[in-house]
Parts: C-alpha cells; sequence; structure tokens
C-alpha cells in the first residue's frame, strides 16, 4: 500500500510525467517522420485473450497521452502489439517481428512460458525488455542484463503466500501447477516455504494439471485424499474456474487460494459466486484496490470504454516507465535507453520503482483478495517488500 506522500505523487506526477515527456516537441518545429516504435507482446487470442486486450488498451493510454503531450524527443510515438497467445512459439515469431519493426524496446509479457524464449531474441538485437505481468524466476535465468520485471517475482509471492497461510493456520496443504514456468516456479518456492522447518505446516501433496482439460475431478480426489486443509493454486483463472467447481462437486471443504493468474473476474464464467464464495487470492496491484489512481482509472475508462481490469495497472506502467525512460536517454539507442531504464526510480500507479541489478522488482507489492458474492474484494494487505 503506497503512503499518502506517494499517493500524491502518483496523482500530481502523472500530468507533470506527461508534459515533460513531451516537452522536447516544439510548436514551430513539426515531428520527424519517422516514429518511435515501442513493441508490446499480449495474449491477443486463446484463454487469456480478455486480459491481454485490457491491457492492449493500458499500453495504448500511456502512448497516446504522450503523443497527445507533444510526442517524445520531437517524435510521435507508435506502439507496435503482437499477438503472443500466450504461446512459445507463437510468442518468438511475434518477437521476431518486433526487431524486424525496428522497436526501440518491449513493453510486453503476460504468461512466462511465452515470454522466456522471446528474451534471446530481444538480447541478441539490444531490445531492452520491461515485463509487466509475467514473474517467474526463469525470466531471471539467462542473466541478461536488459530484462525487468514489473511485478515481483514468484519467489516474492510464495513468501508471502506463506505467511499468509500460517496466519490461517494451514497445517495440511496441496500445491496444484499447471505445468508452465510461472506457475511451476510459484508452485515449487511456495511447497520450499511451507515446508521449511518451523513453519508448523506439511505439504502433503504436489500434483499438476492440464491446461483447457474439461475434467478436473482426478486432481480434486487426490486433493482430498491427501486431507489437505487448503490448496494452493499457481496456474490461471480458466483452469482455477474448472478446478473450484470440481473440488466443490467432489466435497472438498478445505480452504482454496489462488495466485495472481488466476485473479480476475473471468474467473466467474467458469466457477458461479457460490462455488467460488470464500475464496483466497494472492495478487498484484488491482485498480480497485490501489489508493489514488481515481484519475488514471477514468483516464482509462473513457479511453477504453471498459473499467481496467486487475492486469492493467502493470501493463500501463511499464508502458509509461520505459517512455521516461527514453526522454531520460534522450536518444533512441537501445543501450541508453537500458541504462535509463536500470536507474529507474519513479512512482507509477503500482507504487514506487525501483529494479535491482538482476533486473527484479526492488519493492514489489502484493494484496491479499477473497471471492465474496461473485467478485474479488480486497483483505489486509502486505506492505511492499524492502
Amino acid at each position: 500500500m503506497l503512503r499518502p506522500t506517494s499517493v500524491h505523487l502518483v496523482a500530481l506526477g502523472a500530468a507533470a510525467a506527461v508534459l515533460a515527456v513531451g516537452g522536447c516537441a516544439s510548436p514551430d518545429k513539426p515531428a520527424a517522420a519517422e516514429p518511435i516504435r515501442i513493441g508490446a507482446l499480449l495474449p491477443l487470442s486463446g484463454g487469456n485473450a480478455p486480459s491481454g486486450q485490457a491491457d492492449a488498451a493500458a499500453a495504448r493510454l500511456a502512448v497516446n497521452e504522450v503523443n497527445a503531450a507533444g510526442g517524445l524527443l520531437g517524435r510521435p510515438v507508435e506502439l507496435v502489439i503482437k499477438d503472443d497467445a500466450c504461446d512459445p512459439a507463437t510468442a518468438v515469431v511475434a518477437a521476431n517481428e518486433l526487431v524486424a519493426a525496428g522497436v526501440v524496446a518491449s513493453v510486453g509479457g503476460f504468461c512466462s512460458n511465452a515470454t522466456i524464449p522471446t528474451l534471446k531474441v530481444f538480447h541478441t538485437a539490444g531490445i531492452p525488455a520491461v515485463i509487466p505481468l509475467a514473474n517467474s524466476t526463469d525470466l531471471l535465468t539467462p542473466g541478461y542484463d536488459s530484462v525487468f520485471l514489473i511485478s515481483g517475482t514468484t519467489r516474492d509471492e510464495a513468501e508471502m503466500a506463506q505467511k499468509w497461510m500460517r496466519e490461517l493456520a494451514v497445517g495440511r496443504l496441496a500445491v496444484v501447477d499447471d505445468g508452465t514456468s510461472y506457475s511451476v516456479s510459484l508452485a515449487q518456492s511456495t511447497a520450499t516455504a511451507v515446508g521449511a522447518p518451523g513453519t508448523g505446516a506439511a505439504v502433503t501433496l504436489q500434483t499438476r494439471l492440464s491446461q483447457d482439460a474439461d475434467d478436473y475431478g482426478p486432481v480434486a480426489r487426490r486433493i482430498i485424499d491427501s486431507r489437505a486443509d487448503m490448496v494452493y493454486f499457481t496456474g490461471y483463472y480458466v483452469e482455477a474456474g474448472r478446478l473450484i467447481k470440481d473440488l466443490r462437486k467432489a466435497g472438498y471443504t478445505g480452504k482454496i487460494m489462488l495466485a495472481d493468474g488466476c485473479i480476475d473476474a473471468e474467473i466467474f464464467k467458469h466457477a458461479t459466486a457460490a462455488e467460488s464464495e470464500g475464496v483466497y487470492g494472492t495478487s498484484f496491484p488491482m485498480p480497485q484496490f490501489q489508493p489514488g489512481i481515481q484519475d488514471w482509472a477514468t483516464r482509462y475508462r473513457s479511453a477504453a470504454g471498459v473499467d481496467p481490469v486487475p492486469t492493467t495497472l502493470e501493463t500501463y506502467d511499464a508502458t509509461a516507465l520505459t517512455l521516461e525512460a527514453v526522454r531520460r536517454a534522450a536518444t533512441t539507442d537501445r543501450r541508453a535507453v537500458r541504462d535509463a531504464i536500470a536507474s529507474t526510480d519513479i512512482t507509477l500507479t503500482t507504487g514506487p520503482v525501483r529494479f535491482s541489478t538482476n533486473g527484479s522488482r526492488k519493492n514489489p507489492t502484493f494484496v491479499r483478495v477473497q471471492a465474496r458474492n461473485g467478485k474479488f474484494t480486497a483483505l489486509t494487505q502486505t506492505k511492499p517488500t524492502s
């Protein structure tokens, strides 16, 4: 949660940042014909398309605000969006298309599984990648110095989840992943944290389900047989809804907790409000719970014609941060832009943003939510990690 002073910076700083970014344009000097191109890989098709399309609107909002203020370095900004469908092969093709388009930086990345193979493409081309949502620790494994994560890593989320589970007196935990990088990374980090000596808890089951399956009854029965008093699912909202439905159908009466990839209103299309009632969730900052962003939410709603969804803040911030870095670099040289991103110290909609030397965010914030009456509501929040 932001301190009151930080909230003030978000409210007042947004307009100032836009003016500062556009300040290089001169009214009697027309913008250069060649735009500054920023790329974004987002899932515009497939099961995660609703979130990807909302995120595309957030990225466009950041770019349009800069262009409305006169452009960047005396030039217009063009957002080049490609569909990665949360599929690794599709994502690699799309990343190469962004390279061919001459983008200065990339501000996309929703599913870790699809984002990871694109990093080599961008690294080879010298293109910095500011990743709004993908958060597997596998993103940092190659050691590229041009990868920056807006959201906390799966290790950060696991630590918060374990602390919350302890407060909820969880003694026996079942952890379920979907086989993708983010999901496996978070599941393993959580199992390690929960199973550490002195936690008073044990992992009684670690299992995996298949994405897009119609029936998770066998997984539900294994969870019940493990006598777990909580199940933590680390995948995405389509499978989460179906798993909840099958757990209820099988008679599971324990607690259910979902990871950040599941926290979206779309989940209630796959599990009813009654089936989802009381389900806990660990999430990135969400627009409806983030203080001091009412003006931003109004701007998003006006531009997109719909309310912002849980993932839009991070995508907007990734784009705004990158544009601000180009302004500070005073050049479109990719290495100089990379260096400006690395030195970022700015307050945006998700709070203060600074990066560690490995590209992870120094101060990630996660929120605790619970499903009530067919929507997610905020519970007592955690403080940013130091």
